[in-house]
């Protein structure tokens, strides 16, 4: 079990078996179809984009300013990085499961520019919502961590100028992400 347990890469496999199995005896009432692959994928992409989200704002941000400064380059070194590889990615993928799940429903275009009825425009402003804060992670919060955290050249001074603007798209994705949540929520489109 301990094998099993401390291999990241082997529990997601293992997970992914599994899956592939509940998909495979649920199939006759769960149909397992393009759609509904993406929408799973989109669901793990999903928590683990807001997830790592939630955990910079809630854990990590608040944390630093109480760690020492000797141990701060275990965050920034090495927790860090990794979470904003996993944070950035899950975003991409989100993104694109969502838009993907939006186009083989048939509402993409009416969603993203409105002109549905009901539940077509809400899961649209949470779209919206979604498409913001993927292009708050890519566009605002990646190039500035990679000053901050010293994966680019940067000097103090633009570290520093970086950090205000990566705290406030982050806080935005943080106050869209509970609207969104809503939208996508509320939605329930098939």
């Amino acid at each position: 079990m301990a094998k099993l347990f401390g291999n990241l890469h082997l529990v997601l496999i293992v997970g992914l078996a599994l899956a592939v199995v509940v998909m495979g005896a649920f199939a006759s009432s769960a149909p397992v179809d393009a759609n509904s692959v993406l929408r799973w994928l989109h669901l793990f992409f999903g928590v683990l984009w807001i997830g790592l989200l939630y955990y910079l704002n809630f854990v990590q941000v608040p944390t630093m300013p109480k760690v020492p400064a000797e141990l701060k380059k275990g965050v920034t070194g090495y927790i860090a990085p990794n979470v904003f590889f996993f944070f950035r990615y899950g975003a991409l993928f989100t993104v694109l499961t969502g838009l993907g799940i939006a186009y083989l429903s048939g509402y993409s275009h009416q969603a993203l520019t409105f002109t549905g009825q009901g539940n077509v425009n809400l899961i649209g402003l949470g779209m919206w919502m979604a498409i913001i804060m993927f292009l708050n992670v890519w566009v605002i919060i990646w190039p500035a961590q990679k000053k901050i955290l010293g994966i680019v050249d940067a000097t103090d001074e633009e570290k520093a100028r970086a950090t205000p603007r990566a705290l406030i798209a982050s806080r935005t994705n943080l106050l869209l992400s509970l609207p969104m949540f809503y939208c996508m929520v509320s939605a329930n489109l098939a």
